[in-house]
């Protein structure tokens, strides 16, 4: 018999990547579009890579202008979780006391699948398996989040502090692999992806900054819900709702898909 608190876990877990086929009321419509936006950049980025690794495709992945491409997406993903958390402490503020245990519970949802993803990496190649990649960043994120969402200028600073620090710890000469997650590894082992927690949570903590100001006490600067109802728009919107399912599914298809028309080998 499975325990209460599992069957619970699970049911989480399962409800988190369910997809959602309307969209949601009363959520922020630009920040699910702008969500939209970078998953299909996270898509296309991705459709590249596996060109290029898989495919043996002349696309340098790892400078220039498509480095910057990833660097942007992962930017985004990251600070628009701390505008998101902002968004979500308000409307629970409306609707009562806001309590820690629901950010908790995405949060760990979210790492969790993190840990599923690195399962799977370490199975496909365990050279270069996800030990801490950008889910693991996000859960951890939403679970450390909650003090910094009652302060203002400090989420500026820290961010900021975050961001810069990352610029010089491989100068520092550490050498702490089991603390790569921490980003405190000067020559972190290659992995598929990593966004260790120096520098990249500041990015959520400035999403926190920047959703604090453009929407202070709760109020939104326009009237988003006098926007046109443009199908590009609800499809963005549509996509951001389901990011997280998304990005977990993603990789097997397009793997699937270029292996049918001869585009990669496995």
């Amino acid at each position: 018999m499975i325990p209460s608190w599992l069957d619970s876990y699970l049911a989480g877990m399962r409800a988190s990547i369910r997809w959602q086929r309307r969209l949601r009321p009363g959520r922020a419509r630009e920040v699910d579009a702008l969500r939209g936006v970078a998953i299909l950049m996270m898509v296309l980025y991705h459709l590249l890579w596996d060109l290029q690794g898989l495919g043996s495709f002349a696309i340098d992945v790892y400078r220039g202008f498509w480095h910057y491409f990833q660097l942007t997406t992962a930017s985004l993903f990251t600070g628009i979780v701390g505008v998101s958390l902002v968004l979500r402490y308000q409307n629970l503020a409306q609707h009562g006391q806001p309590t820690y245990a629901a950010f908790r519970q995405r949060g760990i949802q979210i790492f969790s699948w993190g840990i599923v993803v690195g399962m799977v990496t370490y199975l496909v190649e365990p050279a270069y398996y996800v030990r801490f990649g950008i889910l693991h960043l996000i859960g951890f994120a939403i679970i450390v989040a909650w003090p910094f969402l009652r302060w203002y200028w400090l989420n500026l600073a820290l961010g900021l502090g975050l961001l810069v620090s990352g610029r010089f710890i491989p100068t520092w000469g550490l050498d702490i692999a089991w603390l790569d997650w921490l980003g405190l590894d000067a020559t972190p082992r290659p992995a598929f992806d990593h966004f260790p927690v120096i520098p990249w949570l500041g990015l959520p903590l400035l999403g926190i900054f920047i959703g604090k100001t453009v929407y202070r006490d709760g109020v939104r600067p326009f009237a988003t819900a006098d926007w046109p109802e443009w199908k590009p728009v609800r499809l963005l919107r549509l996509l951001g709702q389901n990011s997280l399912l998304i990005y977990l599914v993603h990789q097997p298809i397009l793997v699937t898909v270029l292996s049918l028309l001869g585009l990669i080998s496995l």
